[in-house]
């Protein structure tokens, strides 16, 4: 029976459409094996063994090293003493004599030689000479302490060696400084070697001093004895012309020659004069004319005469005017050597002052000191470094064994 077109759909065909089906569940991965737990590590051979070599490279020289600085190490006490090369910077009679000067300036060498000769083996000797070194530095039986004591007698190389342990030097090129740490098994000991280092020391830079000072005085020594022989030969030469020319001031028996040209000038004049007049009153054969005309004939002879002498007459002899120049030489050779012995003297009189004072010498600023109580050996900073120094070794051997164990 077919549905009329004007009824109502069926409750069936009016509910709503039914949602789709839900996909499938995927099917569940198997379940993996598990894993079995680890194992405790079991010690092994090689463990041993690291503990074993941390044993006897570690742990064995820290105990000796400790035995040995506490109860074996004998107390050592130290003296410290600084100094530093000074230079007096006070001018000197020389330069104001415009002579020799820097008779003591500062060299930037000094400091240099005075640390190299701390460190000299001819040091070591003296001091050694003066207060037995061997016998203070082995005062510590070297049975009881053979590390820190000295083994006597031994050769001044074995010394020179220890030296370089028992004296500390500290030198600083910047300042000039230097500082020493002299160590000793006694506070007076340590006290006296420093001591003894100190004027040893100053007693080289006195003695460097003394030879430059030398050397000036030998110097300005010389140039006097030369200036003496220079004015020495000027006094003789000058001695010698007076003689052979027979007369001891040239230039005077100028003044008096040239005086007696200027008196005939005058009389000369004086007699022309006359002469004019004669000639303008009396008659021409007068005879005073005659008389006054032969009195210039005579004068003008006896200026030309003089006039001569002042110069080269050309008989051989010499002319005034030549032995003026030759005195006048002469004399400036002798004003020379007088002026060049004068200033030699001073400078060897001022050089001589100069060697009597001290201008190069040696500065404390720290006087040896006297130790109240032992610094050294420094037992805990000793036996860190020990310490430190045997387990670095150690690991390192360890490192290097667990690499060759992993190459292989």
């Amino acid at each position: 029976m077919s549905t009329p077109p004007n009824s109502k759909p069926t409750a069936q065909a009016n509910a709503p459409a039914s949602p789709p089906a839900p996909a499938p569940a995927p099917e569940a991965a198997p379940p993996t094996e598990a894993r079995p737990t680890a194992s405790l590590a079991r010690p092994k051979r090689r463990h041993a063994l690291i503990v074993v070599s941390f044993l006897v490279m570690v742990v064995a020289p820290m105990a000796v090293s400790a035995w040995y600085l506490w109860v074996r190490a004998v107390d050592q006490y130290a003296s410290n003493v600084g100094f530093s090369v000074r230079t007096e910077e006070a001018s000197s009679a020389i330069e104001l004599l415009g002579g020799i000067t820097n008779l003591s300036g500062s060299s930037s060498s000094d400091t240099d030689i005075l640390y190299e000769f701390l460190q000299s083996q001819e040091l070591v000797a003296r001091i050694d000479a003066a207060l037995d070194l061997r016998a203070i530095w082995s005062r510590a039986d070297s049975e009881i302490d053979p590390i820190f004591a000295y083994h006597a007698p031994g050769t001044i190389e074995d010394l020179v060696e220890h030296w370089g342990r028992m004296v500390r030097i500290y030198y600083d090129s910047g300042t000039g400084l230097i500082d020493l740490e002299v160590r000793a098994f006694t506070a007076g000991e340590a006290q006296e070697i420093a001591q003894m280092i100190f004027e040893e020391s100053s007693a080289m830079i006195n003695a460097l001093s003394s030879l430059a000072r030398e050397d000036m005085i030998s110097y300005a020594r010389e140039e006097l004895e030369q200036a003496e022989t220079r004015l020495a030969e000027a006094r003789i030469t000058l001695a010698s012309w007076r003689n052979a020319n027979q007369t001891i001031d040239p230039t005077a028996d100028t003044q008096g020659q040239m005086g007696l040209v200027t008196n005939l000038q005058a009389q000369l004049a004086e007699a022309l004069i006359q002469l004019d007049l004669l000639q303008e009153t009396a008659r021409e054969n007068d005879p005073r004319i005659t008389q006054a005309e032969r009195l210039i004939t005579v004068i003008e002879t006896r200026i030309a005469a003089e006039r001569a002498v002042l110069g080269d007459t050309g008989n051989g002899r010499t002319g005034i005017a030549d032995l003026v120049g030759e005195y006048e030489r002469l004399l400036v050779d002798l004003e020379f050597a007088e002026t060049t012995y004068t200033t030699a003297l001073a400078s060897f009189d001022a050089a001589r002052n100069e060697a009597r004072r001290q201008s190069r010498y040696l500065a404390a600023h720290i006087r040896p000191t006297l130790a109240e109580r032992a610094q050294y050996p420094d037992r805990p900073v000793t036996l860190a470094v020990i310490t430190l120094f045997a387990f670095l070794i150690w690991s390192v051997v360890i490192l290097l064994a667990y690499s060759l164990r992993d190459r292989r």
